[in-house]
């Protein structure tokens, strides 16, 4: 018999793997800084910005009705997460839901003046 054999069971992955991924989320959100962060000088470009890279999908200055599409509703959905997990999906995409990555075709620039217009138009519910 092996030692340790069946300790890693899939109950003790799901449950490591619960505890790592926000230890992850967070280190990322520590990692990540946006240039423009309460930058009111910045928010219109970044809308229109939006609206020319984006706005097919989710709709111009991001008024869309669909919740999983709404990018007004990313705090409220991702919580201390939000950044990580918009720059993290800009940049690799959601190809199964359609989508495409934009990593190699927006420049971060872009992408942060992008979501600094997002953090002007957030919901609260």
């Amino acid at each position: 018999m092996k030692p340790f054999s069946g300790l890693f069971t899939p109950a003790v992955v799901l449950a490591a793997g619960l505890f790592v991924l926000p230890l992850a989320a967070s280190a990322a959100d520590a990692e990540l800084v946006n240039p423009y962060a309460g930058r009111e000088d910045i928010v219109e470009e970044g809308g229109s910005l939006l609206n020319q890279y984006c706005s097919h999908c989710h709709g111009p200055w991001a008024v869309q009705g669909e919740r999983p599409r709404d990018l007004r509703r990313l705090n409220l959905r991702y919580g201390d997460y939000a950044m990580s997990t918009f720059y993290t999906t800009v940049q690799n995409g959601r190809p199964p839901k359609g989508m495409p990555p934009w990593k190699g075709i927006l420049e971060d620039d872009i992408v942060w003046k992008i979501y600094t217009f997002l953090q002007s138009v957030q919901v609260e519910d």
